[in-house]
């Protein structure tokens, strides 16, 4: 059977191709047989004015088109025939078909209607089912929204706001989207920003507390860590003096072995410096053994880092604490530093090395070079209040406190890694200050210790007063301790003088150390000699040339300058020891006796009254009977007097002088009766005298010899004859005198060894007194017709020739 699908059709070409009208119907057709729009033949027809035209096409389109029908229709004919009778077999299929299928219909509504009214309940039930499910997860929803609002509650009253914080949190992203109650949701929307903002002003509020309350922990914190330092230091003199001890010892007995223990330091402090075990009770860095605790600060950082506000809070930190040090700066013009400069650096060393903790322990709250920024302020601002307190300062002990305190600042700081060599050159710079106002104190001192003096031995009852007075300055002469009460050989003013300068030498070691400078004990040692030279050695020269007025003080007085001697050893050794220089190094560079003035001027004075009171007694020259016949076998007056005088004094002196000082005196006191009586020889008082009147001298001499003689068991056999020796010139003229030829004293060598101190014009003189004018100066001078004594005759020949050669 042939389709009835529609073919593109091809109008027949007319045969009078060059009508515009054929041509229109020809166009019309195609569009037609192709199933085209003719909207536009339609709208030109009419446009033309020509729709007559157009419907005569269509019309004979039609007709053509009929007859082509015709033509198909007549062609296929057998064909439909053959499909009706097709379609009539094939309709009484269809209606047993449709039997079968009413049938079938209606056996299955017999089966499927209880099942779709069970299926219409199992959805009902499904969608009720559903709907329970949605309620069932909306009310799980809701109960564990409201647990987290309940949390969130309990957290916001136990005051854990970054716990409170979490469960907002939660709520806000878990829930808020999926709270299925619009009014719940907006109550959210609501609570949430207000319950954040209530946490910040909370939190804000303990964080300014916190500022408030480490202002003053800082202060305490500052104070106990200055004091563990000081500690420190102290067990670190402690030790010092041990080893000292052990030391001296050592160089005492080079057989003794001392052994030292160092101590453990056991109190290292807190904070991580060193080590943070055992003393911290706040895992936040803090210490409750300190007094301080930064979980509010941890805390209010910890929220804003949540609450999305971390750079805020930073600098919101940074610019109070700032603030906090500019105002720890502020001195106060009504208290005296003095009294304020413990707590002015105490609150500094607590503010950073609470800021130490900070930066150690907190993140990234703050950062280094912030702290440093505020070290290098601090620094600034400490300096310059030091150097205007400093120069303002006139006493030297106030100047030494501060100076301890700020270097118990730098060691504390320096644990911390904070630098402070500015604040050590301050100290420096001061530290000729310093001293020019210790030694002025120290003058003034020296001056009020030497004006009390009595003059007097020292009496000693205890041995405690024997360990202060003499033990503590070295100035025993034996190990052994005396018997109590003990008579001292030295004044008051001794152990009074030592004790000042003992005190100035620890000052001006105090303050030299811990100044950044190690080795100092020459700078000390400088102080030291200008304290000796100057202060010390000027006011005994003082004293001596204003205050003494007898022999016993002026005795006294040379007593002091011996033990003073000792002292200064003692003075010297302590120096260096104080300065951690070995012994070796201090006595290697030992320089001579600084108060070798004062000693000079006091063994002057106390020879001068000596000699002035031995003049008294060689006043009694006056009675020698110049012309006798006999020499006086016991010595004349005046020699008797003085030996009992100078024996009196050598048993005084013995007790208090040392055999150095009493050796010197006596030298000087027989060289002036030497003196004395060389010049009464040569004096105009005596015109003549006799070989008799010489050998009484003669005599005296030799009891001034025994005098000296007699005094080796206070001497060494050279002390003895340096005594003896003072007697020399002397005792050289009379052996001159006596000698059976005193023409040998033109002989040079023999003048070298027997007459090496005489003068010859000396020699003149006397020799021309002893010449008698009857010529019986030497011999029995009986009578003048007796022959001339060879020894006169060598005499007269000395003098001859001595006046040869003047």
């Amino acid at each position: 059977m042939q389709t009835s699908r529609a073919r593109r059709k091809v109008a027949p070409v007319a045969n009078d191709g060059d009508s515009s009208e054929k041509f229109d119907q020809l166009l019309l057709s195609s569009a037609i047989c192709n199933g085209e729009d003719l909207g536009p033949f339609v709208r030109k027809a009419f446009a033309s004015g020509k729709p007559d035209t157009l419907l005569h096409h269509l019309r004979h389109f039609a007709r053509s088109t009929e007859s082509e029908i015709e033509e198909v229709c007549k062609a296929h004919y057998q064909d439909f025939i053959m499909a009706v009778d097709d379609l009539r077999s094939l309709l009484s299929d269809v209606d047993s078909l449709k039997s079968s299928l009413f049938h079938s219909n209606e056996l299955l509504q017999s089966v499927a209607g209880p099942l779709l009214a069970s299926l219409d309940a199992f959805v009902e039930a499904q969608n009720v089912s559903r709907n329970v499910s949605v309620a069932l997860d909306s009310v799980q929803i809701c109960i564990r929204l409201m647990e987290l609002c309940s949390r969130a509650n309990f957290h916001l009253s136990g005051k854990n706001f970054y716990m409170a914080l979490k469960c907002v949190d939660a709520i806000e992203r878990d829930f808020l989207e999926k709270t299925p109650s619009l009014t719940l949701r907006k109550m959210l929307e609501k609570r949430i920003p207000a319950i954040r903002s209530y946490i910040e002003k909370r939190v804000s509020k303990e964080f300014g507390d916190w500022l408030v309350e480490i202002r003053i922990a800082s202060r305490n914190l500052g104070q106990l860590a200055i004091g563990q330092a000081s500690a420190r230091r102290q067990r670190e003199e402690e030790l010092r003096i041990k080893q000292r001890q052990a030391e001296e010892q050592s160089r005492l007995s080079l057989r003794d072995c001392v052994y030292a223990l160092e101590d453990e330091d056991e109190d290292d402090f807190v904070t991580g410096a060193a080590r943070d075990d055992g003393i911290e009770k706040f895992s936040n860095g803090g210490s409750a053994f300190l007094g301080f605790d930064l979980t509010p600060l941890y805390r209010a950082h910890h929220i804003h880092k949540t609450l999305g506000l971390e750079d805020r809070f930073r600098k919101y930190y940074f610019e109070n604490r700032k603030l906090q040090l500019t105002s720890d700066f502020q001195v106060s013009s009504m208290t005296p530093f003095l009294e304020s400069h413990q707590t002015f650096f105490a609150q500094i060393a607590g503010f950073f090395i609470v800021e130490d903790r900070v930066l150690r322990t907190g993140g990234d709250l703050i950062s280094k070079f912030e702290v440093e920024t505020l070290w290098e302020t601090a620094v600034s601002k400490m300096c310059s209040v030091l150097e205007d307190q400093f120069s303002r300062m006139q006493t030297a002990n106030h100047l030494l406190l501060i100076k301890d305190y700020v270097s118990l600042l730098s060691v504390t700081l320096r644990r911390y890694g904070y630098p402070v060599d500015a604040l050590l050159v301050v100290l420096s710079k001061h530290r000729d200050k310093y001293h020019e106002l210790l030694l002025s104190d120290c003058k003034k001192l020296i001056g009020e210790a030497l004006g009390a003096d009595k003059f007097e031995q020292m009496l000693m009852k205890k041995e405690y007063e024997y360990s202060m007075n003499v033990l503590s300055f070295q100035l025993q002469t034996s190990d052994i301790i005396p018997a109590f009460p003990y008579v001292a050989p030295f004044s008051s003013t001794v152990p009074d003088c030592c004790r000042i300068v003992r005190s100035f030498i620890e000052d001006s070691v105090s303050f030299m150390a811990y100044g950044g400078q190690l080795d100092f004990y020459d700078v000390v040692k400088r102080y030291l000699d200008r304290l000796l030279n100057e202060v010390l050695d000027g006011a005994l020269v003082k004293l001596i040339n204003t205050s003494v007025h007898g022999v016993s003080q002026a005795m006294q007085i040379a007593a002091n300058m011996a033990v003073l001697e000792r002292a200064c050893e003692f003075f010297f050794r302590h120096a260096a020891q104080l300065s951690g220089i070995p012994l070796r190094m201090a006595e290697r560079g030992r320089r001579q006796f600084p108060l070798n003035n004062a000693r000079d001027v006091a063994e002057e004075m106390l020879s001068g009254m000596l000699k002035a009171k031995v003049d008294g007694f060689m006043m009694l020259t006056e009675n020698v009977n110049w012309m006798t016949d006999e020499p006086p076998p016991n010595g004349n007056e005046y020699v008797n007097e003085v030996l009992i005088y100078l024996e009196t004094l050598v048993s005084t002196a013995q007790q208090i002088l040392p055999v150095q000082v009493l050796k010197r005196v006596l030298t000087d006191v027989l060289s002036h009766i030497s003196e004395t009586i060389l010049g009464v020889l040569l004096g105009d008082s005596v015109k003549r005298f006799s070989v008799n009147a010489i050998m009484g001298i003669d005599v005296d001499i030799r009891l001034l010899e025994s005098f000296t003689e007699s005094q080796k068991h206070l001497f060494s056999d050279g002390d003895a004859n340096q005594l003896k020796l003072a007697l020399a010139e002397v005792r050289q003229l009379i052996n001159l005198l006596l000698s059976n030829h005193p023409e040998s004293f033109l002989n040079p060598v023999i003048r070298e060894r027997s007459y090496d101190l005489l003068d010859y014009r000396k020699v003149v003189t006397v020799s021309e007194k002893l010449k008698d004018p009857s010529d019986r100066l030497f011999g029995t001078f009986g009578g003048r017709t007796v022959k001339q004594n060879p020894k006169k005759k060598s005499l007269d020949a000395l003098i001859k020739r001595l006046k040869e050669v003047s």
